[in-house]
């Protein structure tokens, strides 16, 4: 059986193949290469360059590669930017993920891992949030994920089609093995933006607010390695072909850093002391969120392997380098 990757071209979907490879799986890719890169999908592993959206090229992929399970990462993910931008938001994450789930169920592929976010909480307390947290998102990010979400639950009810539904919190980090990485040149993750700085390939880095109510005055969050996060999906399709049941849990290590935390450590790491410029707050930026993770850990046995915010700032560095050097070639 064949496992399609949607935004397989990209950072998260880009680690998942190579995972689904390195457990003789068979992935097959679908990407429309808006942010993802063609050269970040393995040779020899098909390719399509196409929209999560187009019911037609579904059923050809589905009919030529025997698909029985989806794990969707095709989405925009930048909370600002969907503040901006809310109906393009809508668009791309929400109705595209509803024609995806029909094409689906039309071709009988019965197993769905979703790539949700701890965006769909919004503004929670510093302590861990469990999945049985109210869901109140502050961004159109968070929601239109969030309608993902009550579709699939929707479907599973109505339909044979069970899921499981994985709620990331900050996904960060590089493979380890040097494969992959996130390769974005404007992405606004953190930890890849003080590699940037600290690599001369930014001027600096902003702060966005230090006046919430945290520990240091700057935003809190849980730093989850994109290795770890992958492997989750693993454990989360085993679960599926083994007849369990649909499944909504946290993705993250029950641990936060704050962003003076994280910067510190990649100056570090990375021994260069780069320029940090505080500027206003973000909107739809809560000021701190933490995973309460006995729920994945229990119902998928999914044990963490990488939970140490120096290894994660260290593969990213040793990525950044790499791409760079891509770049320059």
């Amino acid at each position: 059986m064949t496992v399609l990757v949607t935004g397989g071209a990209g950072y998260i979907g880009s680690h998942m193949v190579f995972e689904l490879l390195d457990r003789g799986e068979q992935p097959v890719v679908l990407d429309n290469l808006s942010t993802g890169f063609r050269w970040a999908a393995p040779d020899g592993v098909p390719f399509y360059e196409g929209d999560v959206g187009d019911g037609a090229l579904i059923d050809r992929i589905a009919a030529a590669h025997d698909v029985d399970a989806i794990i969707h990462f095709a989405a925009r993910i930048v909370v600002p930017e969907s503040v901006a931008d809310p109906l393009g938001y809508y668009a791309n994450n929400t109705v595209k993920a509803r024609a995806l789930i029909e094409s689906a169920m039309r071709n009988r592929i019965r197993h769905f891992i979703f790539s949700s976010t701890a965006a769909v909480y919004g503004d929670v307390s510093g302590e861990p949030v469990t999945e049985d947290a109210p869901l109140r998102p502050v961004s159109p990010y968070g929601r239109s994920k969030l309608m993902t979400e009550w579709m699939l639950e929707d479907a599973g009810r109505a339909h044979d089609l069970t899921y499981v539904i994985l709620r990331y919190f900050n996904v960060a980090g590089a493979d380890p093995a040097g494969r992959a990485g996130q390769s974005s040149l404007d992405a606004t993750h953190l930890i890849k933006v003080a590699a940037q700085a600290a690599l001369g390939r930014r001027a600096g880095l902003d702060v966005y607010g230090t006046d919430y109510p945290t520990p240091d005055g700057t935003c809190l969050r849980d730093y989850i390695h994109v290795t770890d996060l992958v492997r989750a999906h693993m454990d989360a399709l085993a679960r599926l072909r083994a007849g369990g049941a649909s499944l909504i849990a946290n993705c993250g290590y029950q641990r936060g850093y704050s962003v003076r935390e994280v910067i510190d450590v990649v100056k570090r790491v990375s021994g260069v002391d780069f320029p940090v410029r505080l500027a206003p707050r973000r909107p739809g930026d809560p000021p701190a969120i933490v995973a309460a993770n006995a729920r994945i850990r229990a119902e998928l046995g999914w044990t963490p392997q990488h939970d140490d915010l120096e290894e994660i700032v260290r593969q990213a560095l040793a990525w950044e380098r790499r791409l760079h050097n891509r770049q320059a070639a």
